[in-house]
C-alpha cells in the first residue's frame, strides 16, 4: 500500500506523505468516508471538475443518491458519534442539500 520515498514531497491523487514522506492512502476514518461522500455530491452536481479531463459534469440522480447515502449513514450512526462527527455530518449534509436545491432550480 505505500509507494517509493517521493522526494518532491508531490504525491499523486488522492495520496499523502506519511512520516517517511512515502506518498500513501490516508487513513480511512468516518471522517474521511464522510469527505469522500461529500465530494461525490459536489463532483455530481458540477461543482468539481474530472480530474482527468477537467470537465464539469452535472448528474442530479447520482448527486441525490450520494446525498441520500449520507442521510442513511447519519441516521445509522445517530447517538454514536463523537460530537465533532456529528457536527461534521450535520453540517455537510445542510450543505450539499442547499447546493442540491440550488441545482435544481438552475
Amino acid at each position: 500500500m505505500t509507494e517509493e520515498k517521493n522526494s518532491s514531497n508531490v504525491c499523486g491523487e488522492g495520496e499523502v506523505p506519511d512520516k517517511e514522506g512515502r506518498c500513501v492512502m490516508p487513513e480511512v476514518t468516518f471522517s474521511t468516508f464522510v469527505m469522500s461522500l461529500n465530494t461525490s455530491v459536489l463532483y455530481h452536481l458540477g461543482e468539481l471538475p474530472d480530474p482527468e479531463s477537467g470537465e464539469k459534469f452535472v448528474n442530479l440522480d447520482l448527486a441525490r443518491h450520494a446525498i441520500d447515502t449520507l442521510v442513511v449513514l447519519e441516521q445509522k450512526t445517530k447517538g454514536n458519534l463523537t460530537d465533532e462527527e456529528a457536527e461534521l455530518m450535520r453540517n455537510i449534509l445542510y450543505d450539499v442539500k442547499m447546493r442540491f436545491v440550488n441545482a435544481v432550480k438552475h
